[in-house]
C-alpha cells in the first residue's frame, strides 16, 4: 500500500463527500439547537455516512457479480454520476430529492448528500483497482476531516461567509466534472478493447 495512493485516494473521496456543499444545509437543519445537540448531529451524519461507504467498500464488487456489471460498465456510470453530481454544484441545481420529511434530519446529511452516488461508485470503483484495505484507510480519514468540519459548521461559516463557501463548492465540482470525464473515458475505451478483443477472437475461431 503506497502512501501517494492513500493521500490521492483520500483527496478524492474528500471531494465528493465535498462537506463543503453540505455546510449550509447541516447549518439549517441545526438551527436553534444547542451546541451538544449539533454535536450529537455531526457524529451521527457521518457515522451512518461511514456505514454505508464501508458496506459498499466489502460487498460492491459483489453486488456487480450478482448484475453482471463489468468494471468498465460502472467506471461510465460513475463518470455519468460524477457529471451530474458537478452540475449541481457548479450551477446550484438540484437533481436528486432531498426532503426532511418521515426521517431524522441528519440522516439527509449521511444519505444522500454525504454518502451518495458518487461515493458509493467511487469506492466500488477504487476497492477493485487498488484494494480494500487501501479504499478503507483513504475512506476513513476523508471522513475524519468531513467530521471536524461538520463539528464546526457554525464557526466555517462565521469566519469565511456562505460566499466563499460557495465559491470553493463551485471549484470542487469542476474537478469532479474532470473526473466524471476520465472515468467516462477510460471505462468506454476499455469496453471497446474488450468487445474488439472478443470479437476478434470470435472471428479467428469461424476462420479457422
Amino acid at each position: 500500500m503506497e502512501l501517494l495512493t492513500v493521500i490521492s485516494l483520500t483527496i478524492t473521496l474528500f471531494l465528493i463527500l465535498d462537506p463543503f456543499a453540505s455546510l449550509p444545509m447541516f447549518i439549517n437543519i441545526t438551527k436553534g439547537l444547542d451546541e451538544p445537540t449539533v454535536r450529537s448531529y455531526a457524529n451521527r451524519a457521518i457515522l451512518v455516512a461511514a456505514l454505508l461507504l464501508y458496506i459498499f467498500v466489502f460487498v460492491g464488487q459483489d453486488l456487480m457479480g450478482v448484475f453482471g456489471i463489468t468494471m468498465d460498465s460502472f467506471r461510465v456510470a460513475g463518470g455519468i454520476i460524477f457529471l451530474m453530481m458537478a452540475i449541481e454544484l457548479v450551477f446550484g441545481l438540484s437533481l436528486s430529492k432531498v426532503n426532511g420529511e418521515g426521517g431524522a434530519k441528519w440522516a439527509i446529511i449521511a444519505s444522500p448528500v454525504l454518502t451518495g452516488p458518487g461515493v458509493i461508485a467511487t469506492t466500488v470503483m477504487y476497492s477493485t483497482e487498488h484494494g480494500i484495505i487501501t479504499v478503507l484507510l483513504a475512506g476513513t480519514i476523508a471522513l475524519l476531516v468531513t467530521w471536524v468540519i461538520l463539528r464546526m459548521s457554525s464557526r466555517i461559516m462565521h469566519l469565511v461567509g456562505e460566499q466563499a463557501i460557495g465559491i470553493v463548492t463551485k471549484v470542487i465540482g469542476l474537478f469532479i466534472a474532470a473526473m466524471g470525464v476520465e472515468s467516462i473515458f477510460s471505462g468506454s475505451l476499455g469496453w471497446f478493447q474488450s468487445h474488439i478483443s472478443e470479437a476478434a477472437v470470435a472471428v479467428m475461431g469461424i476462420l479457422f
